[in-house]
């Protein structure tokens, strides 16, 4: 049975919910609510798993913050035995517009220091990813106070079926392939 490490990237603690930075958290947990699953804490991160047509999708929230997501990244390839072609990393992109998804196999971190500490901890841009656009409406020098607010009311709104079609392609990583997920998700 192929084994999948599906990581939503985000930072734990309540000041943090419902950030912007938190959307690879809210998709993973949109995904375990629609299957029925339960996170529990372990070593790193709270995790669960994803029994999906014939493939184990090992879902983790990363407990380490944002700035050093690839330290429990690692920890779990490495216990669960899952190579780096099975890895899929969800995280925030304010180059992206508001609700856009981008699936990718390999990159540059863009700046954001989640994708800058796995590609340091991997040793590896070699990863694919799934970027959410969550737009760029703030002024020069508050990229951060931007990244760390909560989604307005009409953010709000708009997120459920963004996330539904975030969750989708992650099933579709684990069972169609990347190449093939790109080629059917990637400009809807």
């Amino acid at each position: 049975m192929s084994k999948f490490l599906i990581a939503g990237l985000g930072n734990i603690g309540d000041e943090y919910d419902n950030t912007r930075h938190n959307i690879g958290f809210k998709v993973l947990d949109a995904l375990a609510k629609e299957h029925d699953l339960k996170f529990t804490n372990d070593r790193l991160a709270v995790v669960t798993e994803l029994k999906f047509k014939g493939r184990i999708l090992v879902l983790i929230k990363p407990s380490t913050y944002m700035n050093l997501s690839g330290k429990a990244i690692n920890y779990w390839l490495q216990a669960e035995k899952i190579s780096k072609e099975n890895l899929l990393v969800i995280t925030d992109d304010i180059a992206l517009p508001f609700g856009t998804l981008r699936m990718k196999g390999k990159g540059s971190d863009g700046g954001h220091n989640g994708l800058k500490n796995i590609q340091e901890t991997l040793n590896s841009v070699e990863y694919a990813r799934l970027r959410f656009g969550v737009g760029s409406e703030f002024s020069k020098g508050k990229q951060v106070d931007y990244v760390l607010g909560k989604w307005t009311a009409e953010e709000e709104k708009a997120l459920e079926p963004r996330i539904k079609l975030a969750t989708d392609m992650i099933k579709g990583f684990a069972t169609i392939g990347l190449q093939l997920t790109m080629t059917n998700f990637n400009n809807k």
